[in-house]
């Protein structure tokens, strides 16, 4: 009995002293947040001039009537703004029927760049309203295009 209380002693000792050399190597490593930039704080207190800006030259299109069955693009133009490298990381369109294709370079400040859009009316008709999501390193991070049509069946 007495062998089975020393072991217990020893071995909460050990565990006790583990610990303590743990929290101590913890504190000797500094652990730094500066591979991660984030221009925006929780106070607010940023320039907003650093940031990337898309600034499109139109949101909506409105392609009219479409006769079903067919594919028609239209290519949505915009301008970098802001003042550092504006990088489109992805376009999702709401549905397969809706395709966004563009540049994954990044556009500089000043410069313009595009994305084209395919809308297939393939077994779609009447009214049609559909969004490509794009999403990016600026501030707000996520832009919404929109198309629109009127899908007609030929007799």
């Amino acid at each position: 009995m007495l062998k089975k209380v020393i072991f217990v002693l020893l071995f909460f000792a050990s565990g006790f002293y583990a610990c303590k050399d743990s929290h101590s190597a913890r504190e000797e490593k500094k652990i730094t947040t500066d591979v991660v930039t984030n221009p925006v704080t929780a106070s607010g207190d940023y320039s907003t001039e650093d940031l990337p800006k898309m600034e499109f030259e139109k949101r909506v299109h409105d392609f009219g009537i479409i006769i079903q069955g067919e594919k028609v693009a239209y290519t949505f133009n915009y301008k970098n703004t802001g003042g550092s490298d504006l990088i489109i990381k992805s376009a999702q369109g709401s549905c397969g029927c809706t395709v966004p294709t563009f540049s994954k370079e990044p556009i500089k400040p000043g410069e313009s760049g595009e994305i084209e859009v395919v809308f297939n009316s393939s077994g779609r008709k009447g009214n049609q309203h559909k969004t490509i999501s794009i999403f990016t390193n600026a501030q707000p991070n996520k832009e919404v295009l929109t198309i629109t049509g009127q899908i007609v069946v030929p007799n």
